[in-house]
């Protein structure tokens, strides 16, 4: 092997490991970037919730308030709290 293709291949080796020390760089980037994105996507989620899903939780905890009462009263008015709970929920 002579001294021109002992450097050549110096040459090609260090192109190698810049380029793969470039590479690694952006793709350290780009997953940076998604988690901010992923993280702004939630806080804007969390923010904003629909006026309706509101209402939807208030019914659902509602129900869960009632379940709990049944859960622990033994009065003769469990039968009735029970069939008022199988009414379809809309």
């Amino acid at each position: 092997m002579s001294f021109g293709d002992f450097m050549s291949l110096m040459v090609l080796v260090a192109g190698v490991v810049g380029t793969g020390g470039i590479m690694a760089q952006v793709y350290r980037r780009r997953l940076e970037h998604k988690e901010r994105i992923a993280e702004l996507q939630v806080q804007g989620t969390l923010s904003a919730a629909p006026a309706g899903r509101s209402a939807e939780v208030e019914k659902l905890e509602q129900r869960l308030r009632v379940l709990e009462r049944i859960a622990t009263d033994k009065t003769t008015a469990l039968a009735s709290q029970i069939e008022d709970l199988r009414s379809p929920v809309n």
